[in-house]
């Protein structure tokens, strides 16, 4: 009984003296860094930028991929869109004076009923025709995407009425005269009120705001479809499909000095939904064998969001890669200036080392006095590289309106790789320390 109550009090004791030692240690290796404070305070700034660069990074990676993801799943993992495209010998125009023709190009009713009674797995076909006018609230207007679609496109597209409801079936049966603003017009056309029940004209048409779509992420690639000659839109106002017709017709009319030219085109985009996610790239195959088939140019572009997304993700990984490469880079010439730092220290401290070894301290407190020296410079900066690192994200949303991601792993992956480079940059120069000869160092002048 009495040798176990020794051992643990042999124990403590042990576990005393080496906490004393480290406690000494630090005390050490803070008064000699405050000795030398400028020098110690430009060796840190090479870790705070260091690990600076690699919060605030991936941080602006991560925040531009998810909104480009977020942007890709907006149209529907399981959707495939099929747009129209005006081919490029159309696109010639002839200055032969005063001329008139009509261009007949894109996708058609007929291909819709194709790729339903020839393709499994279609679900759900969403038609649409993209129409570019002036929307008007008295004086105010807004140079606008008219987007004749159908019922259940807030469904198959993931964008919900924010207030008010989206058309119906009898809306669209009765070719009624009434609209869906997009959240982006309403701050132009009704600064002041709710348009919801109010009247917006485009041309001689009036129509009724029945409801407010949700905010969303421009969408370069549906503005596109919308009327190739013209600039993409950010402003959008849905009407039902058949109005459009009747309003509009299929032929889409265009004058110029000296001449007039017509499109004719059914519609602008197709987007067919499929039952599953498994299918979707078979699917695709098959509306591409389809299309190819029935139209002798290439007025048609397939877009299929899922391979998309896998693409934006595979991006964001190399991104990501790359980005974390060039903030090691930047870790690594600060670790180098950490051992640059301790090498220079140990040589102005050689006197200082071989009196302590001289008075009975081991190899190990000296290897251990220049590592928490060199650990301490690297936490120090470290922690102010978070700090830092974390700031810096904000600005950037606030100033440049870009988004931002801070993920949990990104400071404590930037924290650890600070203290690592300390660790490892400073072992060499402790160990030279260590092995120093006593009897020269203390010669030494």
């Amino acid at each position: 009984m009495s040798d176990t109550k020794n051992n643990s009090s042999l124990t403590r004791a042990l576990r005393g003296l080496t906490w004393a030692r480290l406690q000494r240690a630090m005390r050490l290796g803070i008064r000699s860094l405050w000795l030398h404070r400028l020098r110690s305070l430009l060796t840190v700034l090479g870790i705070v930028f260091g690990v600076c660069s690699v919060i605030a990074m991936l941080a602006i990676g991560e925040g531009a991929s998810y909104e480009a993801q977020e942007q890709i799943k907006s149209l529907g993992s399981q959707n495939i869109i099929i747009r129209s495209v005006k081919p490029p010998d159309d696109q010639k125009v002839s200055n032969q004076g005063s001329q008139s023709r009509v261009l007949q190009y894109g996708v058609t009713y007929l291909d819709a009923r194709r790729i339903t009674a020839t393709i499994s797995g279609v679900t759900v076909m969403l038609p649409s025709r993209n129409i570019r006018d002036y929307v008007w609230n008295i004086s105010r207007r807004v140079d606008s995407e008219l987007v004749g679609t159908v019922p259940w496109y807030p469904t198959m597209r993931n964008h919900r009425v924010a207030s008010g409801r989206f058309f119906t079936e009898n809306d669209m049966s009765g070719q009624t005269s009434v609209c869906v603003l997009g959240a982006e017009m309403v701050p132009l056309l009704f600064p002041l009120e709710s348009p919801v029940g109010k009247h917006v004209r485009v041309g001689g048409d009036y129509y009724q705001v029945i409801g407010i779509m949700e905010a969303r992420g421009h969408d370069t690639k549906t503005d596109d479809a919308a009327s190739p000659k013209d600039k993409p839109t950010a402003y959008r106002m849905f009407v039902p499909l058949e109005t459009v017709k009747m309003r509009y017709g299929e032929v889409l009319m265009r004058r110029r000095a000296g001449s007039f030219e017509a499109e004719r085109v059914e519609l602008h985009e197709l987007t067919v939904k499929v039952a599953s996610l498994d299918a979707v790239t078979g699917v695709a195959e098959a509306i591409k064998t389809v299309m190819e088939r029935n139209h002798k140019k290439k007025d048609y572009q397939i877009d299929v969001p899922l391979e998309m997304l896998r693409r934006a993700e595979r991006t964001k990984q190399i991104f990501n890669i790359v980005l974390g490469s060039i903030a090691a880079i930047s870790l690594l010439v600060g670790g180098i200036g950490i051992m640059n730092i301790m090498l220079a220290s140990v040589t102005e401290r050689t006197r200082e080392i071989g009196i302590r070894r001289a008075l009975g301290a081991r190899r190990r407190d000296i290897i251990v006095q220049f590592l928490v020296e060199t650990v301490m410079l690297s936490g120090i900066g470290g922690i102010l590289g978070v700090l830092l690192g974390v700031t810096i994200p904000f600005i950037v949303s606030h100033t440049a309106g870009m988004k931002t991601i801070i993920t949990l792993w990104s400071p404590l992956l930037a924290f650890s790789i600070s203290a690592l480079v300390g660790v490892i940059f400073g072992i060499y120069p402790a160990v030279r320390a260590a092995n120093m000869d006593p009897v020269e160092a203390l010669r030494h002048e």
